[in-house]
């Protein structure tokens, strides 16, 4: 088994269920808190599911992207958390 056999067959797969999982969770998430991280959780998931695309097809410019997308995942984290801070003043 090669890498890019263990990345198609193994990987993949195993980051397309827990976007699924998470999706469960962003829907029934009792409070906002739970759905702001399962939503954090999601971009965090497909920035993995970019990379490894990324590695699969030989085209590191893929990885540009989740470095950019990480950073705005991170940038909207905290602002939802500085949001749900001042709301509860």
């Amino acid at each position: 088994m090669t890498l890019y056999d263990f990345l198609y067959y193994i990987i993949l797969p195993i980051l397309s269920i827990s976007v699924i999982l998470i999706i469960i969770r962003f829907l029934k998430g009792p409070s906002i808190v739970d759905r702001v991280i399962a939503l954090d959780l999601i971009i965090t998931t497909g920035i993995g599911i970019i990379a490894v695309y990324s590695i699969i097809t030989n085209q590191p410019t893929f990885l540009d992207i989740a470095m950019i997308l990480a950073l705005i995942a991170f940038l909207g984290t905290v602002a939802f958390s500085y949001y749900l801070e001042k709301r509860n003043k």
